[in-house]
């Protein structure tokens, strides 16, 4: 797996799922593989196995509200953005953090 990101916004009604659609719809159109779980008033949706965190790259946050069940993803590089940048430009978000996460790496 080539990450996973969580989207959640303050009522995890609209936002949450639009943003979680437009991250998968990019990480498909960038050939990488991902799994977005939904956080929000409807529960966890599509929610993250332990062993498909650890075996991504990195975890990508779109949201600035508090995250459930964070133990999953210990030891794995976790970026938080504006839930709003996921949905207007999903794929520069995922290159840009992508790109962040290799060079950090590279060191």
């Amino acid at each position: 797996m080539d990450f996973v990101a969580i989207t959640s916004c303050p009522a995890g009604v609209a936002h949450t799922p639009m943003a979680a659609k437009a991250l998968e719809k990019a990480a498909s159109a960038l050939g990488l593989e991902a799994k977005v779980e939904q956080q929000g008033a409807m529960g966890l949706r599509n929610e993250i196995t332990e062993e498909e965190a650890q075996s991504s790259k990195f975890l990508l946050i779109g949201s600035d509200q508090k995250i459930e069940k964070m133990d999953r993803f210990k030891g794995i590089p976790v970026v938080r953005v504006d839930i709003n940048a996921c949905i207007k430009s999903p794929k520069a978000v995922i290159q840009k953090v992508y790109a962040a996460v290799e060079a950090r790496n590279k060191k």
